[in-house]
């Protein structure tokens, strides 16, 4: 009777871990890149599918119809007769996919590895006004670029936790694996369709190796879940074509509740920082304003919800966030963002 009992205390322990071990809000909302570190031996596996749209311009907070646009915004590269003085080609409308494919390792319990490549697919509608002047809308047209985006490499360094909570480093780097000479037809104010370079959004990768940055705390107690994260990406030089995308610092904060042991639920606020282009691809010069490196920098502060489902003990997890900007400040004009929305699939065998 005694070794039944020490047997089924024994198990019950061993339950008890296991379950603290998958908790749903042991990871963070799904929007959180590189939130959390494991054990030494331990893999993970992962898979995001994003979607961004934008639509609608504005400079500042101040929102701008196509025709303020063309009637009011300088051409960076007016040069007459070549050349209009205002802008004549404006975007509406920008949908974005990611497929982000991901891998952590952790060699020892204080470093965990994580390797992140990306599939980008964009999509950006445009209205062209007709002639040098004046807001006679031509036509519409829409440019599409597709491939693989920038591929990551990083290090998750443990510095300090207790029982209830965790912080971590990260170091990495983001190699140059993206294209930046995309191209596509466009539709003219002269009504002519050429094919050129895409304008700096357009483009798949940033063409430099980047360093990243962050810092990440989180802790549990009592069916609640927080923590935050900063996180940036540092440009180290000029890419190929004589560029640097802008800096990009991010910082977030969540709150997490345990509805169950296998469902958490999440709501998340995000700000983000991005520096403009500095330089310029002599091949992008047009009277649109995406190719003026100028129309890059953002101020935005978004807000978002979303739920980690762990999968019994299968080693599965699913999870998804859907985020809106409640504010932003954009260095225009330029494309505003209207939602964002993330599925995703993690497995630890």
């Amino acid at each position: 009777m005694n070794y039944l009992m020490r047997a089924c205390a024994a198990s019950l322990l061993m339950c008890a871990t296991a379950q603290a071990d998958t908790r749903p809000d042991d990871h963070a909302p799904l929007g959180v890149m590189g939130d959390h570190t494991h054990a030494q031996g331990e893999w993970m596996f992962s898979y995001r599918y994003m979607q961004m749209n934008m639509a609608g311009n504005r400079d500042g907070t101040t929102s701008l119809s196509p025709e303020t646009i063309v009637t009011t915004v300088p051409n960076r590269f007016a040069n007459p007769p070549l050349m209009p003085p205002t802008l004549r080609v404006v975007p509406t409308e920008m949908t974005m996919e990611m497929h982000m494919l991901g891998a952590m390792y952790a060699p020892s319990d204080a470093i965990t590895l994580m390797a992140m490549t990306h599939y980008i697919a964009k999509d950006m509608d445009h209205v062209t006004f007709a002639g040098p002047a004046g807001d006679t809308r031509l036509g519409t047209f829409t440019t599409k670029a597709s491939g693989l985006g920038d591929t990551s490499l990083s290090a998750l360094i443990r510095v300090g936790g207790d029982t209830h909570s965790r912080v971590h480093a990260t170091l990495g780097v983001s190699a140059p694996t993206g294209s930046i000479d995309e191209t596509d037809e466009v539709l003219t104010p002269m009504n002519t369709r050429p094919t050129l370079r895409l304008p700096y959004p357009m483009q798949l990768g940033s063409g430099t190796w980047d360093l990243i940055t962050g810092l990440t705390t989180s802790s549990s107690r009592d069916g609640w879940g927080w923590g935050a994260q900063w996180r940036s990406v540092i440009r180290t030089g000029e890419n190929s074509k004589g560029y640097t995308f802008g800096d990009e610092h991010s910082a977030t904060g969540w709150l997490s509740w345990r509805l169950s042991p296998a469902v958490s639920l999440s709501g998340r606020l995000a700000y983000h920082d991005r520096g403009d282009v500095d330089g310029i691809d002599a091949r992008i010069m047009a009277p649109v304003q995406t190719a003026d490196p100028d129309n890059y920098g953002l101020r935005r502060l978004d807000a978002a919800i979303g739920a980690n489902w762990v999968v019994g003990d299968s080693g599965h997890r699913l999870a998804f966030e859907v985020g809106v900007p409640v504010w932003q400040d954009l260095n225009g004009p330029q494309l505003e963002t209207d939602w964002t929305v993330v599925l995703g699939w993690q497995f630890a065998p």
